[in-house]
């Protein structure tokens, strides 16, 4: 028997992608939905997203921005040292919490920082950042096969999902898989409209993932960002595809791919 999962990453406000992932999910045969976190940030319309998340029935983990939305914190624990990406998250995370509504913020409140599923013979943890840190960035370029061995003894599983950074990867090691299974909320910095969820795939056998596109309305996403007063430099990235803010936290392999 297999499984059929969908993984959603960073969903950042972007209610539009989140629509036309779900539906592409069910055709794909998804059987259970999950949300990794960071339902807010970045677009318009916070409250737009939920009833989606509640139409599918998505098992939603707690996000750093979830928990500080949920929570009413001052900023959104994203893990930004630079000065100039933490004043665009500001601006970001000051918007989400004045117009996300007190049902949903107690909603976000309420989520779990980890699930870990029991499928067949394997046990899959899924996390927001790291299994040891919520707003930890995981890069391709940096993260150490022997690193990601230890998140697999550690926690006794042979497989691990995040998101966080905005960029999907994945490696197989010889303790378990692991996955970034990307965002939602705005393309990858490659200069492409489109945004990406995962697919998993459980069988007694293995675990298997796929990578899929999604296409969806940025032109009216990018309309509403405007009519919300929102940054021009998150509208730039919608239309564009390139990262126009959050650059210096990665690292320079992750960094000399974009345009900036």
């Amino acid at each position: 028997m297999t499984v059929r999962l969908a993984l959603l990453g960073g969903i950042y406000n972007n209610y539009l992608a989140l629509e036309a992932a779900l539906r592409q999910a069910s055709e794909l045969g998804a059987e259970s939905y999950y949300c990794l976190g960071d339902i807010g940030a970045f677009g318009p319309h916070p409250d737009r997203s939920f009833p989606l998340l509640h139409q599918y029935d998505v098992q939603c983990i707690q996000g750093n921005y979830d928990d500080s939305i949920g929570n009413e914190l001052d900023d959104c624990q994203c893990g930004y040292t630079d000065a100039r990406d933490n004043y665009f998250a500001q601006k970001s995370y000051d918007y989400t919490l004045a117009n996300t509504s007190d049902e949903n913020k107690r909603f976000l409140k309420s989520l779990p920082n980890e699930l870990i599923l029991e499928i067949e013979s394997h046990r899959l943890l899924l996390c927001h950042g790291s299994p040891r840190r919520t707003n930890e960035f995981l890069w391709e370029s940096t993260t150490p096969t022997h690193f990601l061995e230890w998140f697999f003894r550690e926690r006794q599983v042979d497989f691990i999902a995040g998101t966080h950074t905005g960029i999907k990867w994945h490696q197989q090691t010889k303790l378990g898989r692991f996955v970034n299974i990307g965002v939602l909320g705005r393309p990858e910095n490659d200069g492409q409209t489109n945004v990406w969820f995962t697919m998993v795939e459980v069988s007694r056998d293995e675990i298997r993932t796929s990578f899929h596109p999604v296409q969806y309305d940025h032109t009216r996403l990018s309309r509403e960002m405007h009519q919300e007063g929102l940054p021009d430099e998150f509208i730039e990235t919608i239309e564009t595809g390139w990262w126009t803010t959050c650059l210096e936290i990665l690292p320079q392999k992750e960094r000399k791919a974009g345009q900036f």
